[in-house]
């Protein structure tokens, strides 16, 4: 049988655009840049060494009409809302990044990943302080999306849902904890007290998760309030899992193993495998419980590795599984609206897996096609640049890298006059007249990688178009990883 390393076809989808834009990147400029991001999504009371100036403090008192400190935590995207299940896995990523590629972080910016992942884990601990109730979101998302005003001015109705037991919450509650699990394993050697808390928390919220199973968003009394925003549309099982297989990977127990071993039918562990995101964990557990099959003492979990690799082939063009979409430019695409979740989650993926291949030094099979760690960091490689700029219209994807970028993002913060320049309150209409300018947004939120093009690769700075020029904080997060990686190792070619 032939092995065909390198075909035609990829090295098409591999070759950048470097007769329009070149290709050099400071990898490490734009890693910091990421992580500073979430300074300008920062709910709360905000710290003196806060970097994003413009900002203020805001949502000082939520939580008060169910009596607990809700305060911190991030806005998801351009809007004033706390929706904790994007948010929790915002952090399951930003920790993931730094257990993996940690340490080819510069050590200042793995200082402020740290302070990043606390910001939201901080938060995060306080929604499930109490026994047997999780608060899932604070925030009217109907009355505060009828407003374009600074989170500073916020006065719209910080409405508090909640859920109680019996009733189900598997989806957040497993991804809090597979978020504080995680964390755990990020802040052991920093901070083994914190490490301690967030581990002994994680476990309990699982058995909440797993205790009262189904979707939060199937609940009467909070449905309207979290759809369609955040609604779980792809079930609450793939939570289960990858809740008990990040606890697995932090404990090493021999309880979780079981778990997701005798638990992978029934909560369907083979649907939907090349998905990933804050709705559908499937191809990130398969990747993360890969690392026990490729270490070489974990066969019983070798459904998962199966999982792992055919997702992985579906990115390589001349696979006969293949089909993932790439538009001209060579961008992943898939359909839905905020295209670059995709590229940021699919390339952090391409990664991790190159480097758990590599250690245990295997590769990929894909049919007749032999597939090299280094081939699956190029790929990934392909989608950083394409962010960063090497794509037909030469335009940077992410605020505030290079000198072409969006300037008219859908984000409220960055698009009305900083809190700084302009203290008198702009109420809840009055912000419409800088939504409609056709001015750039005064204030910059560096950082922060928006929805992108789609498969056609057209970008309009505009926004009106929130699908595409709307940041959140789980296009940034996994980005935080890949960016890592090739801050340290640049020269892939």
């Amino acid at each position: 049988m032939k092995n065909n390393i390198i075909s035609s076809k990829l090295m098409l989808l591999l070759l950048p655009l470097m007769s329009c834009h070149g290709s050099y990147h400071d990898y490490t400029d734009a890693l910091t840049k990421s992580i500073l991001f979430f300074e300008g999504q920062r709910s709360g009371y905000l710290p003196q060494d806060q970097r994003m100036n413009w900002r203020g403090h805001s949502s000082l008192g939520d939580g008060w009409t169910v009596n607990v400190d809700l305060t911190g935590g991030y806005y998801d995207a351009g809007d004033n809302v706390k929706f904790n299940f994007p948010m929790a896995f915002t952090t399951t990523l930003l920790a993931w990044s730094v257990i993996e590629f940690g340490e080819n972080m510069p050590p200042s910016e793995l200082r402020n990943a740290f302070v990043a992942i606390r910001w939201s884990t901080d938060y995060l601990l306080k929604t499930v302080s109490q026994p047997n109730r999780i608060f899932v979101q604070v925030g009217d998302p109907v009355l505060d999306h009828n407003c374009w005003e600074r989170p500073e001015d916020m006065d719209t109705a910080r409405t508090v849902y909640t859920v109680d037991a019996p009733n189900p919450a598997s989806d957040v509650a497993g991804e809090t904890a597979a978020s504080f699990a995680a964390a755990s394993i990020a802040f052991r050697s920093s901070d083994p007290g914190y490490a301690e808390t967030l581990l002994r928390t994680s476990i309990r919220v699982f058995d909440f998760a797993d205790r009262n199973r189904g979707a939060y968003s199937d609940n009467v009394n909070i449905r309207d309030g979290v759809c369609p925003y955040y609604c779980d549309f792809d079930g609450y099982q793939d939570e289960l899992l990858w809740g008990a297989a990040w606890l697995r990977r932090a404990t090493q127990g021999d309880n979780y193993l079981s778990y997701i071993q005798e638990n992978r039918q029934t909560l369907g562990a083979d649907d939907n495998i090349n998905e990933f995101g804050w709705d559908n964990k499937h191809a990130g557990l398969n990747v993360l419980v890969s690392k026990e099959v490729l270490d070489g003492s974990m066969y019983s979990l070798q459904s998962y590795k199966a999982s792992a690799d055919s997702f992985m082939c579906t990115l390589i063009p001349e696979s006969s599984s293949s089909h993932i979409e790439y538009s001209p430019g060579g961008l992943i695409y898939k359909p839905g609206g905020s295209n670059l979740q995709h590229a940021t989650t699919i390339t952090f993926l391409l990664l991790v897996y190159a480097n758990y291949l590599e250690k245990s030094s295997q590769i990929l099979n894909c049919g007749t096609i032999s597939v090299s760690p280094s081939m699956l960091r190029k790929i990934g490689k392909r989608q950083v640049d394409y962010i960063l700029g090497d794509n037909p219209k030469g335009m940077s994807y992410m605020v505030g890298y290079s000198n072409y970028y969006p300037r008219k993002i859908h984000h409220r913060g960055s698009s009305l006059p900083s809190i700084k320049d302009h203290p008198q309150v702009i109420a809840c209409k009055e912000g419409s007249v800088y939504f409609n300018s056709s001015q750039p947004n005064p204030n910059v939120l560096v950082g922060a990688i928006v929805g992108g093009p789609g498969e056609d690769d057209a970008y309009d700075d505009s926004r009106d178009e929130f699908r595409k020029s709307e940041p959140t904080t789980y296009v940034n997060a996994p980005f935080v990883g890949a960016l890592a990686y090739f801050s340290a190792n640049p020269n892939i070619n």
